[in-house]
């Protein structure tokens, strides 16, 4: 007696050996499994931009047993790198973070094929992505502003660790007031 199931119709976080057959399959896992993410590092020998070091990565997750996905990742996109999440962590991420890679290649890729979910964080990405690559961050205006843009990404960056003030008071005696006052 035959199944009435679809054959090929699993599930994509149950399929055994997942392939990639195109961009809306990418589009779709991605906007399921992706995050567009800016962050900002203390470094004080950084002064242009407050003694913050700004870190662009575009990341996609997913369970351990299922890694060839993220290897196929890379093959499609042509870059990026595959690594478990932590040390004891049973997820790995796909990874692609040089500016210039991620204008080259993944950028453009997402603008011809519009993710649906997470579409507004990928088009302000987009956008510090292209600021960074011009360098305008290294000045007052330009840092502020993408401080500002990265922000108001993945939910007004309510997981964030420093509040925007913080990044934008530097790495000043405002700064640790900032920092005091966040923590009372």
């Amino acid at each position: 007696m035959g199944s009435e199931n679809v054959t090929g119709g699993d599930n994509q976080q149950e399929t055994a050996r997942p392939r990639l057959f195109d961009a809306s399959w990418v589009v779709g896992f991605v906007d399921g499994e992706g995050c567009f993410s800016v962050s900002f590092h203390r470094n004080p020998f950084i002064r242009r931009t407050r003694g913050w070091q700004v870190l662009l990565v575009f990341q996609v997750y997913q369970h351990g047993d299922y890694r060839c996905v993220l290897d196929e990742l890379v093959s499609f996109f042509g870059c990026g790198a595959v690594r478990p999440k932590g040390p004891n962590s049973s997820v790995w991420t796909f990874a692609v973070s040089g500016v210039r890679t991620l204008e080259e290649q993944v950028v453009p890729f997402f603008e011809r094929h519009p993710l649906r979910v997470k579409d507004q964080d990928f088009q302000t990405f987009a956008v510090i992505v292209r600021s960074l690559r011009k360098k305008e961050h290294l000045d007052a205006d330009g840092f502020e502003r993408v401080a500002r843009l990265a922000y108001g990404m993945n939910a007004h960056g309510k997981q964030r660790a420093r509040s925007l003030e913080v990044v934008l008071a530097g790495s000043s005696e405002t700064a640790r007031q900032a920092t005091l006052a966040v923590e009372r």
